[in-house]
């Protein structure tokens, strides 16, 4: 990785540290105007964001990723981290029945989100369906065994856990109120000083003369899930990144946009995409639970 940097900039009352990670851009809202103290706790961020991406990337050939699925079937020695970071894809898998599965990014294979008409055969999804299944990986607190020829993909999880780990350090290094954003995915300290809600915009996706909806935020997480870049078009039917992985096929009638709020982002962020899975189904099951959200079909 190329050598990285964090940018200040003085934004309303307060202050605004910029960087780039997770093919995303990423920012820190301070409400302060402590310059030396942004630096500060934005070297943090940046820093805690840009560990998680190294270890975690499938594109760093050095990452504990890259390892497991190289590991052609052999045991690959793990972390703490690395253990609750699977349990809790394992807790997503299984509260969705299998939906929301970290091993169904080898469909990337076949699909191809680049706007164009070209569609993956059958017979290509069915040669890639057998290499799918979370409940086929062995792991404990030390090990992990991947079957040989699958591959696991932590971009699902990875950002909001990002997220959440930088507002706990936040927590602990400072008491400013904060802001952390990662692509559109993120989580406050708390109130701003002045006792009021962070004011946060939910833009609309693909549709530029739509007003951005803004949400008010006093604690917890956000996190969106949608197609709005990632698609396909073929024959005047729109086919979503949102792929199922027991079939190998995009999910019909999927929203364009889940927003969802929680205590935690990775929490918010698991009900998006699981939203996204449901389909034409996702209001039945966002509605069943107690949290606020969004659905922009």
């Amino acid at each position: 990785m190329g050598k990285q940097a964090i940018s200040v900039h003085s934004q309303g009352a307060g202050l605004s540290v910029q960087f780039n990670a997770m093919a995303s851009p990423c920012e820190l809202l301070l409400d302060s105007t402590d310059t030396h103290l942004a630096k500060q706790l934005g070297n943090l961020v940046a820093n805690e964001v840009w560990r998680i991406e190294q270890k975690y990337s499938r594109y760093n050939p050095n990452s504990v990723c890259t390892a497991i699925n190289n590991s052609q079937g052999r045991a690959v020695s793990i972390d703490n981290e690395t253990f609750a970071l699977l349990s809790f894809a394992q807790q997503c898998f299984n509260l969705s029945q299998g939906l929301f599965d970290i091993s169904s990014g080898i469909l990337r294979q076949v699909w191809h989100f680049d706007g164009s008409d070209t569609l993956p055969t059958r017979s290509q999804i069915n040669a890639l369906l057998p290499k799918i299944g979370f409940d086929k990986v062995l792991f404990n607190e030390s090990t992990i065994t991947l079957p040989a020829a699958m591959e696991l993909d932590f971009g699902g999880i990875g950002k909001e856990y990002a997220v959440d780990k930088c507002i706990q350090l936040l927590k602990q290094r400072s008491n400013v109120p904060a802001l952390v954003n990662l692509g559109g995915d993120l989580a406050v300290t708390g109130e701003r000083n002045d006792a009021q809600p962070w004011q946060v915009g939910i833009e609309h996706p693909g549709f530029e003369q739509q007003k951005t909806m803004v949400v008010s935020l006093r604690s917890g997480a956000l996190a969106t899930s949608g197609d709005a870049k990632r698609y396909l078009l073929n024959n005047g039917v729109r086919y979503s990144h949102i792929l199922d992985p027991k079939t190998g096929w995009s999910v019909i009638d999927a929203p364009r946009s889940i927003t969802v709020a929680a205590p935690q982002c990775i929490q918010a962020g698991m009900l998006a995409t699981l939203g996204m899975l449901q389909g034409r189904g996702a209001h039945t099951l966002l509605d069943s639970q107690p949290l606020p959200h969004w659905i922009i079909p």
